[in-house]
């Protein structure tokens, strides 16, 4: 199918840049962290408080290995690359981009991850998220978009010129 998938860290800008991304290509948008939160009619943060990391983890793989649609733009949350089955399914319904941006400037941008909704271990830091998800991120993605100094324009340039590499596909 003809979807677009994004991951990356809690904070890259899945959810920002796949707004842009979905008007720029004329498709549908959805955000993962926000129909899980529909779904399960709770904040994240609420969720993984109840079912703890590992039945949110199952929780977020469900929701998305439901996910049916076409032309859509899809940001996930930065923990769907957990869900082995979502992932698959992923990859059978779109292309996935991964957005890459360095830790440091993840911690620039992220305030309280715990309020956040974030799936971490007691007592790991940002940087040991960070370690641990990278080469799952880099596993999944078929397109790769360093993220570091660029703008939300700029961002959604180069994917759609990766997703499209013989047309101009954005003339700004």
């Amino acid at each position: 199918m003809n979807n677009i998938i994004l991951i990356g860290m809690p904070g890259v800008g899945k959810s920002t840049i796949g707004v842009v991304l979905a008007k720029r290509l004329g498709y549908d948008f959805i955000d993962g962290d926000l129909l899980i939160q529909r779904e399960e009619k709770k904040l994240l943060q609420d969720i993984i408080e109840e079912k703890g990391l590992e039945g949110f983890k199952e929780v977020e793989n469900k929701i998305n290995l439901g996910i049916s649609c076409s032309r859509t733009v899809i940001a996930t949350g930065g923990s769907a690359v957990y869900g082995k089955e979502a992932m698959e399914h992923f990859k059978e319904i779109g292309r996935i981009v991964f957005l890459h941006l360095s830790c440091s400037a993840l911690e620039n941008r992220l305030g309280d991850l715990n309020k956040r909704g974030v799936a971490i271990k007691k007592g790991q830091t940002l940087s040991d998220l960070y370690d641990e998800r990278l080469p799952i991120y880099k596993k999944y993605a078929e397109i790769t978009v360093n993220c570091n100094r660029k703008s939300i324009r700029k961002i959604v340039w180069e994917i759609e010129k990766r997703l499209s590499p013989d047309e101009d596909v954005l003339k700004f």
